[in-house]
């Protein structure tokens, strides 16, 4: 039985990108990507790949890495992982993202060590620096309380700078608590566990937003800041971006 343990919830099929974690980004599928960049940034910590398909299993065990199957049932990543740590046993489940190819140690680091204490359960953001991603919907925001803990997570722009409306600029935005979420996590075993049994949130389901269930639900969230962005790719466009990085 572990401590910590990294499980990485992969799913085959996407609305937005169908079978993205199979893409290949200079010759290699994007979930071995993420597979390698995980082993050498966090070498000291267990992993383990939890599947819905052998198409995904395939790769990941040839190259060497740990599967497990889950149902294909799942509506979140968070029910995959509940699933997964039957197996795994690990105390804490750090959850890093299957579609993350630039996580940094760093940042899995902070994770393990906010869900180190009391908090049954962390995540990351960073600050927003443009405002045309604070305009965007499909970039997660999180407002946070003075003691680092989460008080909500939204697509709206959050905050709202009232006296200014619409006129804000880059520099406002650099300058205040407009931070975007990861969607990376950390949770105790037990409350895993737990989310795994909750019905979907009513604000879960409004926003789309799967750690609302956590909020509605009285638990609290710890929120680690960091200044590495991450790359998550969710569509043939971010794969290209990549791809760039890769390529200098």
């Amino acid at each position: 039985m572990p401590d910590n343990a990294i499980i990485v919830p992969c799913r085959l099929e996407s609305t937005r990108f169908p079978r993205k974690l199979l893409h290949e980004v200079a010759g290699t599928p994007l979930i071995l990507w993420v597979a390698r960049r995980i082993a050498a940034e966090v070498p000291e910590f267990p992993l383990w790949f939890a599947v819905d398909d052998e198409l995904l299993a395939a790769p990941l065990q040839a190259a060497g890495f740990q599967t497990l199957m889950t149902g294909a049932h799942h509506a979140s990543g968070t029910d995959r992982l509940a699933e997964a740590n039957q197996t795994v046993q690990a105390k804490r489940v750090i959850n890093v993202q299957a579609d993350e190819p630039l996580v940094t140690g760093a940042q899995i680091r902070k994770l393990a060590a906010l869900i180190s204490g009391d908090v049954p359960m962390a995540t990351l953001a960073t600050p927003f620096k443009r405002v045309v991603d604070f305009y965007n919907a499909n970039q997660v925001k999180v407002v946070m309380r003075r003691d680092g803990r989460a008080l909500y997570f939204s697509r709206s722009r959050m905050p709202f700078p009232r006296d200014l409306g619409l006129t804000i600029e880059d520099d406002w935005v650099e300058s205040h608590p407009c931070r975007k979420h990861l969607g990376l996590y950390a949770y105790h075993a037990d409350l895993l566990a737990k989310i795994a049994t909750l019905p979907p949130g009513e604000l879960e389901q409004i926003e789309k937003l799967e750690q609302l269930r956590v909020l509605e639900n009285g638990y609290d969230i710890a929120v680690g800041l960091t200044d590495d962005p991450g790359l998550g790719i969710d569509t043939p466009a971010d794969a290209e971006k990549f791809a760039a990085v890769l390529g200098g």
